[in-house]
């Protein structure tokens, strides 16, 4: 993925593993940033699972952390998770 995106990570474009988000600070940027990085996907032959694609969000999860325009938050529903475990009870429940 480095390897397909190395000249725009950085500058619109942040790889981790096998996923990708495009950023940006404007609408217009956002377009053209979306337009370069599909090109690229399809120059490359690389297949996007467009059920996992999410298209001009101001917010999301990513790597289990919520971004937004604040920065970077946790996610809420992970702490509730872990808010609604029962108490440990001996040591090895640590």
């Amino acid at each position: 993925m480095l390897a397909i995106f190395s000249d725009l990570v950085e500058k619109c474009i942040e790889v981790f593993m096998d996923d990708f988000s495009v950023f940006v600070s404007s609408f217009s940027n956002c377009l053209e940033n979306l337009d370069t990085v599909l090109k690229r996907c399809i120059q490359t032959n690389l297949v996007l699972n467009w059920e996992k694609c999410h298209f001009m969000v101001t917010e999301g999860i990513v790597l289990g952390h919520k971004i937004s325009s604040r920065g970077i938050e946790v996610d809420k529903a992970k702490v509730e998770i872990i808010e609604k475990l029962p108490p440990p009870t001996n040591v090895k429940g640590i």
